[in-house]
């Protein structure tokens, strides 16, 4: 039966919660077209109860490639594994969420299965029984349309974090486990010798609520710990415009924008923020923006839902104190 891949964003024994928005839409597009969703998790150790809510999102089947030579990700060791899984199963689609695992390995794949590819969709429409993936190219200034003309070889895309809403759970759905070993990887150049990663006890940027983030205004490091005082009132994560970055004010991970991550929060407190569209192609989707500039004429003043033109370190305290105060 005609089959849609989901790659899975399988990291310590955790599903990212973006693969559970690609299986969503990998079930209703299947359940149109009258197909199956099958997941495909790469790892080494992986265990059995942290693939349940793949089912319960629409996966019928859960393809699981145990290895120490997955453990970490190298684009090597998984578009070898993920090749022969595909010349052993021949699926129809595979979709990746477009993360920096998915815009890596996705490419390689469809170069080395000859496929066609369509990047960072931001929804699948249905046009005479045949879907048609939309594209936010140019930070999103426009929309395309875009359809293989191959429909009957493989067919890889990769989906924009946060553009897919998640289904709701039906815990009484099932998933078959197979566990694979595909014959040989072949040579692999890269190997990982160890992972450095910045310690923080906050929510992971692309699955917060609450965004507070900081640009040119917040004038240095010092400044963004008068947005993480706010965010630690609000449960919120930090977040950071590309200007702040690129001064050393605070690390890359915490890049909102076209070159950073993508973010749709509840609510997003831009502070400092001048509003570039590349920025505004990363939070441009929050349910509500706040801005926060002493610039009237900054662009982000153009999406927000409430502005104030003031200077940050007078107003970021004060709605501080005002969040305390709703807490007490």
């Amino acid at each position: 039966m005609a089959t849609i891949w989901v790659f899975a964003e399988y990291k310590d024994g955790v599903i990212g919660k973006v693969t559970f928005e690609a299986v969503s839409e990998a079930r209703r597009l299947a359940d149109a077209q009258g197909k199956t969703v099958s997941v495909v998790v790469f790892g080494s150790n992986v265990d059995d109860a942290a693939l349940a809510p793949l089912a319960q999102y629409g996966a019928d089947q859960v393809i699981v490639v145990d290895d120490p030579a997955l453990a970490e990700y190298t684009v090597d060791a998984y578009a070898a594994a993920l090749d022969g899984l595909i010349e052993a199963h021949h699926p129809d689609t595979i979709m990746f969420v477009a993360s920096s695992t998915g815009q890596d390995i996705a490419p390689v794949v469809a170069q080395h299965q000859n496929a066609g590819l369509i990047s960072e969709i931001v929804a699948i429409e249905d046009e005479g029984g045949q879907p048609v993936y939309v594209r936010a190219p140019y930070s999103g200034k426009i929309l395309e349309k875009c359809a293989f003309t191959n429909n009957d070889d493989l067919n890889i895309v990769t989906l924009r974090p946060k553009a897919f809403t998640i289904a709701e759970p039906n815990t009484s759905r099932t998933a078959t486990i197979v566990r694979e070993a595909p014959a040989g990887f072949g040579n692999i150049r890269q190997i990982v010798k160890d992972v450095l990663r910045v310690a923080s006890d906050r929510v992971d940027l692309r699955d917060a609520e609450f965004i507070v983030s900081g640009g040119r205004g917040v004038k240095g490091p010092e400044g963004f710990q008068v947005l993480e005082q706010l965010a630690d009132e609000l449960g919120a994560a930090v977040g950071a415009s590309r200007v702040a970055v690129e001064q050393g004010w605070i690390d890359k991970q915490f890049q909102v924008g076209q070159t950073g991550k993508i973010v749709a929060p509840q609510l997003y407190i831009a502070c400092g923020i001048s509003g570039s569209i590349q920025h505004q192609a990363g939070m441009g989707q929050s349910q509500c923006i706040v801005a926060i500039n002493n610039d009237p004429e900054a662009d982000i003043f153009r999406i927000a839902d409430y502005g104030i033109v003031a200077d940050l370190f007078e107003v970021v305290p004060l709605m501080t104190e005002e969040v305390k105060k709703l807490k007490a």
